[in-house]
């Protein structure tokens, strides 16, 4: 029987699993990658890093399941997008790679926008810092010897893949968040890369998600036990992935991603620019379909902040307290931008804000305020998207605190669905690019919706509330401003 090798190159941690041909996961494993913060607004990780963590997980597999792993046939790749590693001639990091959440580029976004007029129309969003395009132009502003030796540019999977493969490559979905490529055609930009200062031979090769995309190398069959015929599929970015793990593959699907960041995340069967600019409008990894998708910066990574704020050592625990007070909604009220935003504010130098607090304030409150304030930005990209009021998907980590969907729901005023294997739909998705890249079976009869494993319905009296309290939410987004002031104030 053959095996499949989906891993997720993420941002707080590379995870892989490995599933046999009926579909069930038959080993995973996860290691914890760091993120370097030099400075306010920076995100950055040595590339390094995602390799080892990969290779300790596939040594781990390996014990777990020897046979199955001696007969995996191949690997799909999904990861964090919009990260900008540049590598030298000889495939060595000029730099740390620059992530999707740093927030440098603000000036070289603008910047971009003026170079070419119907950037937008190319690229499917208006320009924002974290996109790949913008932190190239700074490296060109900024560090212009490490962008004079740039040799290739690669995403973050995409560096898994060169070190199994040897390949320069990376898939169209991946590519779509870089803002480089031109959507609707699912080629690279000649416009952006004349305004950047980029040639095409500087760029990976584009694939589709389920093309088969090259073979292990005789060195890493050797190094990691694999057969020296496994394929190494095109793979996605995680959204599309996470996509492709749940079924959401015809128009008009739609699933929540909740994980470091989350996504608003809705398939379209063409190319279609959405009336708000920051809706993103991306080629997605299953061959001639597109999505759109609100993306938020901040998902569960303000759960482990204020975690670790407040020393929290059970999460489980500190949950449970959150369940006992989900009768009414909290009386503090959270601004999650810990990060700043994209969708729908485009503001990289926003920051979180807690209002209410009190001598009386708990624990339990701040992390109850915390959860409903991501809440409350998914509810307030929903109506950027106009999506129907059909049941909802929950994909990724979050969905692992129920209390946490159940707010969701009542917020959003939707019911939501977990699916079996939704914390994991990302590399369950990848894995499925690798077995149509070795098969070519379609899609359709691959990407299959996995079994509902709870279901959550909006409760109508906090749903009620929480219209209210998302009418305060922006009203309070205008006070934003003067925390950006006071933070330029402190650093000056």
């Amino acid at each position: 029987m053959p095996y499949y090798l989906g891993a997720d190159i993420g941002t707080t941690n590379v995870k892989a699993l490995l599933v046999d041909a009926r579909q069930r996961i038959i080993a995973q494993g996860s290691e914890p990658v760091t993120t370097l913060r030099r400075r306010t607004g920076w995100s950055e990780q040595h590339p390094e890093a995602w390799w080892s963590a990969f290779t300790k997980i596939c040594s781990a597999l390996r014990r777990q399941a020897p046979r199955q792993w001696a007969n995996v046939a191949a690997i799909g790749l999904t990861g964090q997008m919009h990260a900008c590693l540049c590598l030298d001639k000889r495939n060595r990091p000029l730099r740390a790679a620059i992530l999707w959440n740093d927030g440098r580029a603000r000036s070289e976004a603008i910047a971009l926008a003026a170079l070419v007029p119907d950037l937008r129309q190319i690229v499917g969003v208006e320009p924002m810092p974290g996109f790949t395009a913008p932190k190239l132009l700074w490296l060109a502003r900024h560090e212009t010897q490490n962008f004079s030796r740039i040799a290739h540019v690669l995403l973050a999977k995409d560096y898994v893949r060169l070190k199994l493969t040897g390949e320069h490559l990376t898939d169209v979905s991946d590519a779509a968040g870089s803002l480089l490529l031109d959507q609707r055609s699912r080629q690279w930009s000649p416009a952006v890369l004349a305004a950047i200062g980029l040639g095409k031979l500087q760029l990976p090769r584009l694939v589709e998600g389920t093309a088969a995309a090259g073979i292990v190398s005789a060195e890493v069959s050797r190094q990691l036990g694999l057969s020296r015929k496994t394929i190494v599929a095109g793979g996605g970015g995680d959204a599309a992935a996470g996509a492709v793990g749940i079924g959401a593959v015809d128009d008009g699907n739609s699933f929540i991603s909740l994980g470091t960041s989350a996504q608003y995340f809705r398939v379209r069967n063409d190319y279609r620019l959405p009336s708000n600019p920051t809706i993103h409008a991306f080629a997605h990894c299953l061959p001639r379909r597109w999505y759109e998708m609100a993306a938020l910066l901040n998902g569960a990574s303000c759960l482990a902040w204020i975690t670790r704020l407040l020393g929290v050592t059970s999460l489980d625990s500190a949950l449970g307290e959150v369940k006992q007070k989900l009768s009414a909604p909290s009386s503090l009220l959270f601004l999650p931008y810990l990060a700043g935003e994209r969708t729908p504010l485009n503001d990289p130098a926003l920051r979180a804000m807690m209002l209410g607090v009190s001598h009386t304030t708990t624990r339990t409150d701040l992390l109850h305020a915390t959860l409903e304030g991501v809440a409350l930005a998914l509810a307030d990209v929903q109506s950027c998207l106009d999506t129907p009021g059909s049941p909802l998907a929950v994909i990724g980590g979050g969905t692992r605190s129920l209390s946490w969907v159940q707010i969701i729901a009542d917020v959003l005023g939707r019911e939501l669905v977990i699916y079996r294997e939704a914390a994991a739909a990302a590399p369950f998705g990848a894995a499925r690019l690798a077995r149509m890249a070795s098969t070519g079976e379609p899609v359709n009869s691959v990407c299959t919706r996995p079994p509902a494993l709870k279901r959550f319905r909006p409760r109508r009296a906090a749903h009620e509330v929480y219209r209210e309290r998302l009418h305060l939410f922006r009203q309070a987004q205008a006070a934003l401003s003067i925390a950006k002031a006071y933070q330029h104030q402190e650093r000056t």
